[in-house]
């Protein structure tokens, strides 16, 4: 299990970030959402599904049954990007905790809904700001470069 750091979990928890959900059907077939509900409680990752036939709802249930990992991106307001992969832990549709949910739900939207509380388990957190990457490339491989790049260097 990958430790979600505070700093990053304020960013999860950002109502302005950007979080995505890349799952795969039965089939492998990708599909991705966005997802506004999607927060941290401890290190879980958890977010309400609000359709109750939604894709991702299916997708996630057959992940749990044939060990299918889902890929998150979290995209800051200041445009850093984190790459999160996960596995989904449970499921809840009923209880106590799912009526609070519920009811808060309800109250912030009469028309909502909820069909389950998802939590995910964070197995690997990678940031892929563009930066980051280029410094880890550049690290990784310091003879690969562009030639106008090499030429600019050598200028300055």
């Amino acid at each position: 299990m990958a430790e979600i750091s505070r700093e990053l979990a304020d960013i999860i928890n950002d109502k302005e970030s950007l979080k995505v959900i890349a799952t795969t059907d039965a089939q492998g077939n990708p599909h991705v959402v966005f997802k506004g509900t999607l927060h941290t409680e401890g290190q879980d990752l958890v977010f309400y599904d609000l359709l109750q036939s939604s894709q991702v709802n299916k997708n996630l249930v057959s992940s749990i049954w044939f060990g299918r990992k889902v890929a998150i991106n979290i995209l800051a307001k200041d445009k850093r990007s984190f790459l999160i992969t996960a596995k989904p832990r449970r499921s809840v549709t009923a209880g106590r905790v799912f009526e609070e949910v519920y009811a808060s739900l309800k109250d912030r939207n009469p028309d909502g809904d909820l069909n389950a509380i998802w939590y995910l388990e964070p197995e690997h957190i990678e940031e892929k700001t563009f930066a980051v990457r280029r410094a880890e490339e550049e690290a990784a491989f310091p003879i690969l470069k562009h030639l106008d790049r090499l030429v600019k260097e050598e200028r300055s």
